[in-house]
C-alpha cells in the first residue's frame, strides 16, 4: 500500500476516495528508560530507549490504519497526518493517532 502525506500521489491518478482512515496506539514507557532519560538529559545525548518507543507507537499506528484501509478496498492512503501526545498521569504514557484518506490509485 502506497503511503503519503502529500494530497496525491505523483504519477498516480486517483480514481476513487473511499474516507477517512485512521490508527491509534498508546504505549508506556517504563520506570528504567525514564530515569535513564534523566540522566541523559543532565549529561547530554539520545535516549534510544524513547526514540524505540516512539518508532514502534507510529509503527504500530500506521499498521492498524493500513488495515482499515484495506478492509474497505483501497490500496493508497493520501493526505496523512501523525500526531503525538502525552497521556495518562504525568504524561506517562505515549499516543500516536494517525489519520488519512483511503483511495484507489
Amino acid at each position: 500500500m502506497l503511503l503519503s502525506t502529500t494530497p496525491t500521489i505523483e504519477g498516480h491518478t486517483i480514481r476513487e476516495y473511499k474516507g477517512i482512515v485512521t490508527g491509534e496506539t498508546i504505549i508506556g514507557a517504563n520506570f528504567m528508560k525514564d530515569f535513564f532519560a534523566g540522566i541523559r538529559d543532565i549529561i547530554g545525548g539520545r535516549s534510544g530507549g524513547y526514540e524505540k518507543v516512539l518508532r514502534e507507537a507510529k509503527d504500530t499506528a500506521l499498521a492498524e490504519m493500513q488495515e482499515r484501509a484495506a478492509a474497505i478496498g483501497a490500496n493508497a492512503i493520501v493526505g496523512i497526518d501523525i500526531d503525538y501526545e502525552t497521556v495518562g498521569q504525568s504524561g506517562s504514557m505515549l499516543m500516536v493517532a494517525v489519520s488519512g484518506t483511503a483511495v484507489i490509485i
